[in-house]
């Protein structure tokens, strides 16, 4: 089984990325199901109905959120009635929403899915150590195959989580820097991982927002009203096969596409 997962999609142009690379890897390449990082598809802030209806007319199966994930009023109605889309397990107090969620591939294999946020230069939450190992241990008795979105400032964090759940899950991928990492392997027990996925948005651009704003914030000290990029997009993400008797994952592929 092929798993396309693809990182942080930001505002307009990320979206539009979608329209045209799901569906080339969707039937080009096999891929039997889609999981997308989505709390920055509203203009960089959170995930409105309409940036949902666009996303899954794409092609995006399922989606994942962050610490961005109550950016846009609409997601308590998502959360609500769509099976589709989970924020972080670990958020603390009692939110909207789930933490994971069990689907069906379009062929009818079971797969569990685990969103969760680090808590090294994040906002408060509860350890997501933690909250995965005590959700694996639900979920293992109704799938074979797992996947983890880890929304997480820190490398060496995500890397924990990695070899924390290594062998116990098919694959952990990181996503919230924007910046993909060039480690995507297999860990030795069978888990596929990549620190970050990258950032699915404007491509001329500092983690998807106008380059100069930021430039001379670092110049000046000064606040500045972040904007949205324009421009050309860049598509992220990586394909994992698994195994669908084991669970394990036999191989990992990273993209990406810049144009």
């Amino acid at each position: 089984m092929k798993i396309l997962c693809i990182g942080d999609i930001v505002s307009r142009t990320g979206r539009d990325m979608l329209f045209k690379y799901v569906d080339d890897f969707k039937y080009g390449t096999d891929i039997d199901f889609v999981i997308a990082n989505a709390e920055n598809s509203n203009h960089g802030r959170g995930m409105t109905r309409r940036c949902y209806d666009e996303m899954s007319g794409a092609g995006v199966d399922f989606f994942t959120l962050g610490n961005h994930t109550w950016g846009a009023k609409d997601i308590v109605d998502i959360l609500d009635n769509e099976d589709n889309v989970i924020r972080p397990l670990n958020f603390p107090g009692k939110v909207p929403g789930r933490g994971s969620a069990v689907v069906r591939t379009a062929s009818g294999v079971p797969i569990g899915i685990i969103n969760l946020i680090g808590q090294t230069n994040m906002a408060p939450c509860n350890s997501p150590f933690e909250a995965a190992e005590r959700e694996i241990k639900k979920l293992s008795d109704k799938v074979r195959i797992i996947l983890v979105d880890f929304h997480a400032e820190v490398t060496s964090e995500k890397m924990a989580m990695g070899y924390f759940l290594d062998g116990k899950v098919s694959a952990v991928f990181g996503t919230h820097t924007h910046i993909q990492t060039s480690d995507s392997k297999i860990l030795p027990n069978g888990t596929g991982y990549i620190t970050d996925l990258g950032m699915t948005g404007p491509a001329d651009s500092i983690l998807g927002m106008n380059k100069n704003i930021i430039i001379n914030r670092f110049l000046t000290g000064m606040p500045q009203k972040f904007e949205i990029a324009n421009g050309k997009g860049q598509f992220c993400g990586c394909i994992f096969t698994i195994d669908e008797d084991s669970g394990r994952c036999t191989n990992v592929e990273r993209l990406f596409i810049y144009e």
